[in-house]
């Protein structure tokens, strides 16, 4: 069989690539799904609502999108490319939170969260993974970290944006403001970006049959032990940080600028978490850096029992962060090395559909906990549980010999 070569393409284009996955990650991710919660203890108090009917949002509108759309969007993306699938969660994301903003019953609440979850599963993570990874290869951990530094950025440049946004005009209007903060950072990028280095040629002429039988990976045990350990680390960290400000300000009852501070702490850290793993799975095998990362997850969680102590609670934010730095990174790198890229979208759709599906229901459950138990010691529990069986799946993974099915194709180094 002829495998056809690609020449690597230039730095600039390269650049312009990492920038719009940044951008993109920064909106989508760091803004909306980090930037929420902060709103969530204002619902509470303003509209009545419950900490698990506020946190509920975010887990029906995953579990209705995400298997509904997840590996929809995945064949998209390899079918098609990942440009148009971005552009078109970038406006749905951002019109969501304006959406939000305005939202005062439970059901047109619901509406707007289905918005932001079809923006996510659109503009987030799926199509950005693919779109590095069509875009570099040696150098694939330290363009995905360089990218995924955007979720972090954003996610620690969202509570301090709405936490002055909301002091100078009220929380509906931070939340506004915030979306369309979204559409304007994001969208001009991801609107000239090409899809890969051969141009949008080469994926119109790219057929369904030429895209690689997806058979063997779903045989694969591998696949099932990757796709077990994401959605265990995924819903320990969505299941935490979706509970964090209503845990710091209606328990702990600590101020907003103090909640401000150590919700700005464990972003910032994640984007040194981000840097530090990227750069470790360009030289160490992925399997290891990957239970690493799921470690300091399952490590951090237990500290929140030692609330209100500011010493717990900010070695929390380090351990913690630095985990969720590297956590939805190292999940597509795993995949590729795994599998390859020629079929990383299709992969992907799958496996961040059961992560959305965790990411969705373990916030809401933990919540559920603390509205019946008046505790949070029994949702914590849960999460360091899960966050334990996520390594515990990773350390079950295959020791990759580092093969990229697509290495031949792409050469970007």
């Amino acid at each position: 069989m002829t495998v056809e070569t690609t020449p690597a393409p230039s730095r600039g284009a390269q650049l312009h690539v990492a920038a719009t996955a940044f951008l993109a990650l920064f909106s989508i991710v760091g803004l909306a799904l980090y930037g929420l919660p902060f709103f969530y203890d204002f619902m509470v108090r303003d509209f009545g609502w419950t900490r698990a009917q506020v946190t509920s949002g975010n887990a029906f509108s995953k579990l209705v999108v995400g298997p509904v759309f997840g590996f929809i969007a995945g064949w998209i993306v390899d079918r098609f490319g990942p440009r148009r699938l971005m552009l078109a969660g970038i406006v749905m994301a951002g019109l969501a939170l304006v959406g939000l903003s305005v939202a005062r019953t439970l059901p047109v609440f619901y509406f707007f969260y289905l918005f932001n979850a079809l923006g996510y599963v659109c503009g987030g993570p799926l199509p950005n993974q693919v779109l590095l990874s069509r875009w570099f290869s040696r150098a694939r951990g330290k363009a995905m970290g360089f990218a995924y530094l955007g979720i972090g950025a954003g996610g620690a440049a969202a509570p301090v944006l709405a936490y002055w946004l909301t002091q100078h005009f009220g929380w509906p209007a931070a939340l506004r403001t915030m979306g369309l903060l979204m559409i304007v950072l994001a969208l001009p990028m991801a609107f000239f970006v090409r899809e890969s280095p051969g141009g949008d040629a080469e994926n119109r002429a790219t057929s369904p049959g030429q895209l690689g039988p997806l058979g063997p990976v779903l045989r694969s045990p591998a696949f099932y032990l990757l796709a077990v350990g994401s959605m265990c680390s995924i819903g320990a960290v969505g299941g935490t940080y979706q509970n964090l400000k209503l845990f710091l300000s209606l328990d702990v009852q600590y101020s907003q600028v103090e909640i401000t501070r150590l919700l700005s702490l464990v972003l910032g850290v994640s984007l040194a978490g981000r840097l530090i793993m990227g750069w470790l799975a360009d030289r160490f095998p992925k399997k290891r850096v990957m239970l690493l990362i799921y470690l300091a997850v399952a490590s951090g969680i237990p500290l929140l029992f030692l609330a209100p102590s500011q010493g717990a609670l900010y070695a929390f934010a380090v351990i913690f962060g630095i985990g969720l730095g590297g956590d939805y990174m190292i999940i597509p790198l795993m995949a590729a090395e795994l599998f390859g890229v020629r079929m990383l979208g299709r992969v992907m759709g799958i496996v961040l559909t059961a992560d959305g599906v965790a990411e969705a229901a373990v916030p809401m459950l933990v919540a559920s906990i603390r509205d019946s138990t008046h505790s949070y010691a029994g949702g914590f529990a849960v999460l360091i549980a899960l966050a334990a069986a996520g390594a515990g799946a990773v350390a079950l993974l295959p020791q990759s010999k580092g093969h990229d099915a697509t290495r031949h194709v792409y050469t970007a180094q």
